[in-house]
């Protein structure tokens, strides 16, 4: 069997190539596409395969899928580079997959890495035969292909995401590798110390390739024990990827520990202290969205409406953290996490809601006052549903004097906004508006 891969992949083949897999059931992750009863399952059980574009980020098999749809297709598979490739290479390859219908029926499978780096002559060229069905173009892109693909060709292609990698995927992963004894390194004997698994998936960072090129190194480095296996421990593994393990356990007390640290140094205006825990979360292998979706939290219950611009800023660096992955996207964290960190504070927006909760869990479902109730049908309006409302606008100020709390709170105020940032206009302005509202009480009274 041992000679077998070798002739496969050759005596030379790096582990994350002898590890390819080469049906969908050994295929790990993107449980999204290939699960039971899924898409690509489903189309392959009806002989149908698309033309398709594989997003996703590095080390997720987008080139081992289009290998084994291919394969399980039964059509040709032509693999083409768009870096190395360009429109006579295009020709070449049409007229091959046009003999290959003519005197096989076979069917052509186009594969293009890197799909994103072709220009529009390129594109162009493929665009009629995919048209006409002569080629299934799978393209892999790790860029956005809305930007990067012509829209006539994307028109004519499904577009799958694929997903990074989690960790058990990748814990999957590195158990076959070190057991497998025909492609993987089991015949090595290895012993794989908890932690230094657990660094190894942790630097992956969602890339099986990353994973197992880290992993070849560190075997290659560790030590014979008496036995004659070879242990891979922490510092070997460290010192085959050139980078320290930080002390982290991202379900346990050290998470809560720096998660904990990173809110408090927002909250407390420190920019170097958010900063700094920030990037000790990222290095430890924290998922860059978590600490997104934490800071998107802080915006509106630390900092709310003292600057409403904190929230969209949140958003985006989430948005900008999801569409340029790492490390590129880990800027967009630091600058939101300056950003909240100067900020003016304040959580009004927060204690209104948390009063609003207990003030419903005590009076319970009141009823909505007629006045600002819909009335669609004559039988709501002759019940007084929306009888005595004010339209705002046709009132000076676009200010009416109605109350829209039920009844039995009458005037009760939950939201106190601070005199900080832009809160303190939203304050002021509140403060006027009643101030009005009560003169033009006065103002009735008398009449």
């Amino acid at each position: 069997m041992k000679k077998k891969a070798a002739k496969q992949n050759g005596p030379a083949s790096p582990l994350a190539e002898r590890m390819r897999p080469q049906s969908l059931a050994e295929f790990v992750g993107q449980g999204q596409l290939l699960g039971e009863d899924r898409l690509l399952p489903r189309l392959l059980s009806q002989g149908y395969l698309p033309s398709l574009i594989l997003w996703g980020p590095p080390g997720v098999g987008k080139t081992t899928l289009a290998r084994i749809l291919a394969q399980a297709s039964g059509a040709e598979f032509a693999f083409f580079s768009a870096v190395l490739s360009g429109v006579k290479e295009i020709r070449e390859l049409v007229a091959r997959a046009q003999t290959a219908k003519e005197e096989r029926n076979a069917a052509t499978i186009l594969f293009v890495d890197e799909i994103h780096r072709f220009n529009k002559s390129q594109q162009d060229a493929f665009l009629p035969h995919v048209e006409s069905g002569l080629l299934t173009l799978i393209g892999a892109t790790t860029e956005n292909p809305s930007f990067q693909v012509i829209a006539p060709l994307l028109s004519r292609c499904r577009v799958l995401v694929l997903d990074p990698l989690g960790l058990d995927d990748l814990r999957l992963i590195l158990d076959r590798a070190v057991s497998d004894p025909e492609k993987g390194l089991g015949v090595l004997g290895l012993s794989l110390a908890p932690e230094a698994a657990a660094h190894l998936i942790r630097i992956a960072d969602g890339d099986a390739r990353r994973l197992l090129n880290s992993l070849e190194i560190a075997a290659n480095l560790a030590r014979e024990d008496e036995t004659g296996g070879k242990i891979i421990s922490l510092a070997t593994v460290e010192e085959a990827i050139q980078r320290k393990s930080l002390r982290y356990d991202a379900n346990g007390e050290e998470h809560y520990n720096l998660i904990s640290a990173l809110h408090k140094s927002l909250r407390d205006s420190d920019p170097d202290g958010a900063l700094y825990w920030l990037t000790r979360m990222l290095a430890s292998g924290e998922d860059p969205l978590y600490v997104a979706r934490r800071m998107t939290r802080f915006a509106s219950e630390d900092i709310g409406n003292a600057d409403p611009q904190a929230l969209p800023l949140a958003l985006a660096a989430r948005d900008s953290y999801h569409t340029l992955g790492s490390p590129e996207g880990e800027l967009a964290l630091a600058q939101a996490a300056i950003y909240l960190a100067t900020a003016p504070k304040s959580n009004a927006v927060y204690l209104a809601y948390q009063a609003v909760q207990r003030e419903i869990r005590q009076s319970g479902s009141l009823p909505v006052p007629l006045h600002i109730r819909n009335a669609p049908t004559s039988l709501m309006k002759n019940l007084g549903y929306g009888k005595g409302y004010q339209y705002a606008h046709d009132n000076a100020h676009a200010l009416v004097d109605q109350h829209h709390l039920p009844d039995e709170l009458g005037e009760m105020i939950f939201y106190q906004p601070t005199n900080r940032g832009y809160e303190a206009l939203i304050r002021e302005r509140l403060y006027k508006w009643r101030e009005l509202l009560k003169a033009r009480r006065k103002q009735n009274k008398g009449e």
